[in-house]
């Protein structure tokens, strides 16, 4: 099997590995950590989740979470600089759903959420209320994002399947 372009497919795959590990990392969150931070008492809860929110940024996961949009923008641009070419819609759709629903409702919703915990105090009266409702806006945009990061996943593998050209 012909490869169309071996640099625009090394770009699509490297997208897809990124996206795909972004979106493992929020379906774990969904399906796993905040339900087990649910289960101790909330000022544990956000305690934790206030640690957590710390270590994240490390150079590792930024590197793959800002990599991947960076990937993702050039894929886009690629996509519409050559429409007709084969994959471009597979990317544009993938690159779309990173940069808006992976990476932009992260910036837009989930880091102002976890900004707004991190100054809050653990022991406060008001503390269970608080965590309770971020526990819940936070969860809710978390399932979009991890659907969007996971259905990028699907959408540069199939641009990466159409960039490797025609079968034997």
């Amino acid at each position: 099997m012909e490869v169309l372009d071996p640099y625009l497919l090394s770009v699509a795959v490297l997208a897809t590995l990124g996206s795909g590990l972004i979106a493992g990392l929020l379906f774990a969150f969904s399906t796993a950590v905040m339900k087990g931070l649910l289960r101790i008492s909330p000022d544990q809860g956000m305690k934790a989740m206030q640690h957590i929110n710390v270590v994240i940024l490390n150079p590792l996961f930024l590197g793959i979470f800002l990599g991947t949009a960076l990937l993702s923008a050039a894929l886009a641009l690629n996509a519409l600089l050559r429409w007709h070419a084969p994959g471009s819609i597979w990317m544009l759709a993938g690159a779309g759903c990173y940069l808006i629903g992976t990476f932009g409702v992260t910036i837009a919703v989930n880091v102002p959420l976890n900004n707004r915990l991190a100054s809050a105090d653990a022991a406060a009266s008001e503390s269970p209320s608080l965590w309770s409702a971020y526990v819940e806006r936070w969860l809710r945009w978390n399932h979009l994002r991890t659907f969007l990061g996971a259905m990028a996943t699907v959408f540069f593998t199939l641009a990466a399947t159409h960039l490797r050209g025609p079968g034997p």
